[in-house]
Parts: C-alpha cells; sequence; structure tokens
C-alpha cells in the first residue's frame, strides 16, 4: 500500500483529542497494512498534551462545576439530617491544586499512551511545506523535516480576545461564559455577567432562557444588551470596566477583580502555511474548508476536529472523527463521519443536555404546523425534601406532526443531564419515534423517566407540570 519514500504514513499536527485519537488510531491500522506507522506534533503551547479538553477547558470545567455543585449537597444536607456547621467555606487554593494534579496526571496517561502504541510523539510547532512535508521548529528555532504519505492538521482552536477593546487582552482572561459564571457563583464568588444579544447562541431559546433564569435566580447577576467600552486597572488593582446598554445608550462603570472574556474561539492556522500550500479555507473565520471524509482542497491534507470549517466544537466528534480518518487513510474502512444529531450538555448549574433539533430550527425547517412539541415541567425526588426550587427543570421532546412523528429533537434541564441525554441519544441513531418514547419503560424513581411520561403538547395549552409519582 505504501511506497516507502516517505519518513512515515501519517504526521498529525495537533496534540488534543482529535490529533491524540488520529494518531494513535493510525499507528494501530497502518501497521497492519505494513506501514511506517505515524508521528504527532504538538503545536508549541506550553500545556501538556491533551489539547484544551484536557488542559483548560470540558476536564477542569466540570471538576470546578462538581465542587460547586457539592457545595450545594452541603446545603441540601441539613435537611436530610446531617448535622452541618453553621459556617462552611470554600478554598479555591486547594480546588485548583487538585485539579491542576489531575491535569496533569492526563497529560502523563496521554504521554504514557503514545509510547505504549509506539506513536512518535515531537513537541514541535508545525508549518506546511507542500502535500508531504511539514517543517517543525523547537523553541530554541531549530527546525526539522518530516515527510509523509499523509498529513493531518487537528490544531483545534484558542479563545478570541476583543482587541478593539482598550484593555481587554492586557487585563482580561478567557474561557467560557455561563459554566464559569456558574460555578464561580456556586463556590460564593459575586459574579456577573455581560450579555451583548442572547444567551446559549445555536442552541433552543426557551432551554437557554431557563439555564438563564435558574442562574439569576440563585445569585449570578446579568447586564442584558450591553456592550463593553474599555478595561482599566485601578492603582488598587481593581479592574474598571466602562460598557453602554443598548436599551438606554447609557454608560455605566463597576469595578471587578478579574475580567473573563468568553467572545468565541478562533482556529489555530496563523503559523500553517495554508495559503502557500494552497489550502483553502474560510478568510473570515480562518477555519479549513473540508469535505465529508475530512478531505482539504490539497491532496493528501486532511483536517479534523474545531479547525474545520462547519464541524461541531465538540471533543467526542474531534475524537471520532480522527479514528475514522486513520481507518480510511489504512484502507481497512470507508466509514465517514456521521456529524448529524450529535448529543451535548452544558454544565451550567441547571445543566442543559440536547440531541437534535432546537424547537426553532425544527420550526423552520418543517414549519409550525409541521411540528408536535411535547413537554413537561417536572421537579426531581431529590429537590423535594431539600426543598429547592424546581421551576426551571424542564423536558421538551420535538417531533414531526405527521407520519410516525419521527423524534427531531430531545431537550433537558435537570440534574446530570449529560448522563439523561448520552442515552436517548442512542435512540437518534435508530429514528427513535414518539411512540418509541412511549413504549420505553422508565426507571423509577429518575428524572430520566419523566421522558417516557410525555403526553402533553404544547399546541394544547395545557398545564405540563407534572403531579404526582
Amino acid at each position: 500500500v505504501f511506497k516507502g519514500k516517505y519518513d512515515y504514513d501519517l504526521v498529525v499536527v495537533g496534540g488534543g483529542s482529535g490529533g491524540l485519537a488520529c494518531s494513535k488510531e493510525g499507528k494501530q491500522r497502518l501497521l497492519c497494512v505494513v506501514g511506517k506507522g505515524s508521528v504527532i506534533l504538538s503545536i508549541g503551547t506550553k500545556w501538556g498534551l491533551g489539547g484544551t479538553c484536557v488542559n483548560v477547558g470540558c476536564i477542569p470545567k466540570k471538576l470546578m462545576h462538581q465542587s460547586a455543585l457539592l457545595g450545594g449537597a452541603v446545603k441540601d444536607a441539613a435537611k436530610y439530617g446531617w448535622s452541618i456547621p453553621d459556617k462552611v467555606s470554600h478554598d479555591w487554593t486547594s480546588m485548583s491544586s487538585a485539579v491542576q494534579n489531575h491535569v496533569k496526571s492526563l497529560n502523563w496517561g496521554h504521554r504514557v499512551q503514545l509510547q505504549d502504541k509506539k506513536v512518535k510523539y515531537l513537541n514541535l510547532k508545525g508549518r506546511l511545506m507542500d502535500e508531504h512535508t511539514i517543517v517543525g521548529t523547537n523553541r530554541a528555532g531549530k527546525e526539522t523535516v518530516l515527510t509523509a504519505e499523509n498529513i493531518v492538521i487537528a490544531t483545534g482552536g484558542r479563545p478570541k480576545y476583543p482587541a478593539h477593546i482598550p484593555g481587554a487582552m492586557e487585563h482580561g482572561i478567557t474561557n467560557v461564559a455561563l459554566e464559569c459564571a456558574g460555578f464561580l457563583t456556586g463556590i460564593g464568588l459575586d459574579t456577573t455577567i455581560m450579555v451583548r444579544s442572547i444567551a446559549l447562541r445555536g442552541f433552543d431559546q426557551q432551554m437557554a432562557g431557563l439555564v438563564t433564569a435558574h442562574m439569576a435566580s440563585h445569585g449570578t447577576q446579568f447586564l442584558w444588551r450591553c456592550i463593553p467600552k474599555k478595561v482599566e486597572k485601578l492603582p488598587s488593582g481593581a479592574l474598571q470596566v466602562t460598557w453602554a446598554d443598548t436599551n438606554s445608550q447609557c454608560e455605566e462603570q463597576a469595578t471587578f477583580d478579574t475580567v473573563l472574556w468568553a467572545v468565541g474561539r478562533a482556529p489555530e492556522t496563523r503559523s500553517l502555511n495554508l495559503e502557500g500550500v494552497g489550502v483553502a479555507h474560510n478568510k473570515d473565520t480562518g477555519k479549513i474548508i473540508v469535505t465529508e471524509d475530512e478531505a482539504t482542497s490539497v491532496e493528501h491534507i486532511y483536517a479534523i476536529g474545531d479547525i474545520g470549517e462547519g464541524r461541531p466544537e465538540l471533543t467526542p466528534t474531534a475524537i471520532k472523527a480522527g479514528r475514522l480518518l486513520a481507518r480510511r487513510l489504512a484502507g481497512i474502512s470507508s466509514e465517514l463521519m456521521n456529524y448529524h444529531n450529535v448529543p451535548t450538555t452544558v454544565f451550567t448549574p441547571l445543566e442543559y443536555g440536547c440531541v437534535g433539533l432546537s424547537e426553532e430550527e425544527a420550526e423552520r425547517r418543517h414549519g409550525k404546523d409541521g411540528i408536535e412539541v411535547y413537554h413537561a415541567f417536572y421537579k426531581p425526588l431529590e429537590f423535594t425534601v431539600a426543598e429547592r426550587d424546581a421551576s426551571q427543570c424542564y423536558i421538551k421532546v420535538v417531533c414531526k406532526r405527521d407520519g410516525d412523528r419521527r423524534i427531531l429533537g430531545l431537550h433537558f434541564t435537570g440534574p446530570s443531564a449529560g448522563e439523561v441525554v448520552q442515552g436517548f441519544a442512542l435512540g437518534f441513531q435508530c429514528g427513535a419515534t414518539y411512540s418509541d418514547l412511549l413504549a420505553t419503560v422508565g426507571i423509577h424513581p429518575t428524572c430520566a423517566e419523566e421522558l417516557t411520561k410525555l403526553h402533553i403538547t404544547k399546541r394544547s395549552g395545557l398545564d405540563a407540570t407534572v403531579t404526582g409519582c
């Protein structure tokens, strides 16, 4: 299969989730067809292996989210009979240390996995020279030339700063808005979110409203329809933020200890020399244009993960796409990545999980009279004794109105939303219908079982509050 005129069968640029998955699968599969295996290049960051997800994204975020949830559980515990001290405090340093230690263990684990699978790891910043050649540069400026039958770009993205706002880069940090604000509030910090227009753009907006309403009721402050103008550091060290209220057209100011920008991500493509080798990309977004098989406009060069135009910016899709691509390159499979009906969860204090179409998108595609929405407000059993407010715990299933009432979208706010939606996502791959949902026996007593009992439609106008057990 391979002519042996290149150093490697596969060079992967990027040490994140997609790149790691592709390189490991590539080594395993390519060796099965008598190849030379694969090599992975990091992109020259100071992080350990694992990319955004492991180092500054999904993993640390979920652990800090859990820290905040435990704080809520401590408050509930007294109602359940536990003797809790009047004053319970949170120690940021202890939490941060524990989270960072776990991240470092994952970094090391990825190194070990690469060694075990005989994937060569080079901590170099890669630059394309042609369809078979990469030049890698180390921190000392020394260059190494690598050639490969195929090259996969999996460099992911980096958070964007609003560089046009004075003081934004000098005095700000970056991450994810609602999720960070949620756990920061949960551990006892005063937190304010400034929103230019809407929250959770691209998600179902009724569900987004429930998420933000829950956060507001639990102490997170929102500045709606406001645009930041500048950030200034005061002699005290505090940061003074000036913003404009687009409704009143008035400027306002307040001081904060930290300013966090969550205005999206940009692909890490600037140093790859895409134009030099003819790789087509969107000039506005910087993302690489790819076909359904992850191929770019240049033969033998592929792109996976966040860097691909139109691809979901989600770790699991990058991992699966990387593995499938490696198998295709090895000639042992023709399976393509299915990017439809990918489930996801927003880890806000009240979690929001979904799969499929939002109600707005379903209506756009099929018309208002072409869909039926089944919904329910429910109360988790755990909330009852603790006397928690459950007014934002909600389930919505969007179906086609005609024929077999195929399910188009499923939305859930409540505890462990990710665990709930992950299970129901399987049904989407099998073409699940509303009848299939009703035919499913629920597990009692759980929040998820409420999905199997949905019977009230929005169209009916009836009260959708679940009563009884």
